[in-house]
């Protein structure tokens, strides 16, 4: 048995629920996806209880899991190579979530494009989970020089809230938005583009219910050609 197989192995079924949980943006999310009632996810979620076949089944489907590996916490086989690769490479999905919109997951009405890969290493060392981490291209110049049309960012999901001034992935009026996000002295957010001809919004305390924060982006990079 490799490596990959034995962490899959030692994870338990509510630890691969957790997992999809994730994938989906939250475990209301995913509850909402299955139809399960959120009362009985969160007791997948928990570990106090394990769900029926036909539950695993829409869990798995919900967010695009394999559902061997759900079930089981077993990979495929992979010939040495394709192990070799597993082993060294965490593989984050590129999504063209720049069409979501509408009040579910960010991701609702996004197919993903490709998978970016990126190594344990360099993941691990900046602290980042892999199966909190999703890619985006950006729409627009509001942000050249810093971000341009067509580049990618990657966003971690485990920082959903405003945790000092960084850009963020944002929803916003059911569009995203890759954007410097800077708390106010009374409460507000403000809302910067690194392009100055585009002028900053402000979001007021009482309207923060609009504004949702995905993720903070931790990685940027696009073509110089």
């Amino acid at each position: 048995m490799s490596d990959t197989e034995s962490q899959a192995y030692a994870k338990s079924l509510g630890d691969r629920i957790r997992t999809c949980a994730g994938m989906a943006g939250s475990g209301e999310e995913l509850s909402r996806r299955t139809g399960i009632p959120l009362s009985t996810m969160h007791s997948y979620l928990n570990g106090k209880s394990e769900p029926r076949a036909s539950s695993l089944v829409s869990i798995a489907q919900a967010v695009q899991a394999d559902i061997e590996w759900l079930v089981t916490g077993k990979v495929r086989a992979l010939d040495t190579k394709e192990t070799a690769l597993e082993e060294e490479y965490s593989f984050i999905p590129l999504y063209d979530a720049h069409i979501s919109q509408g009040h579910g997951a960010w991701t609702d009405g996004a197919r993903v494009l490709t998978r970016l890969a990126f190594t344990r290493y360099s993941l691990r060392k900046k602290g980042l989970s892999p199966d909190m981490l999703a890619a985006v291209r950006v729409d627009g110049d509001s942000n050249e020089p810093v971000l341009s049309d067509g580049d990618t960012v990657m966003v971690d999901l485990s920082r959903n809230a405003l945790q000092g001034e960084a850009f963020y992935v944002i929803r916003l009026d059911d569009l995203l938005y890759a954007k410097r996000l800077q708390r106010l002295y009374d409460g507000g957010v403000k809302i910067i583009s690194a392009n100055s001809a585009y002028e900053p919004m402000t979001v007021p305390q009482n309207q923060l219910s609009n504004l949702e924060i995905i993720g903070r982006v931790v990685w940027a990079g696009g073509w110089m050609i």
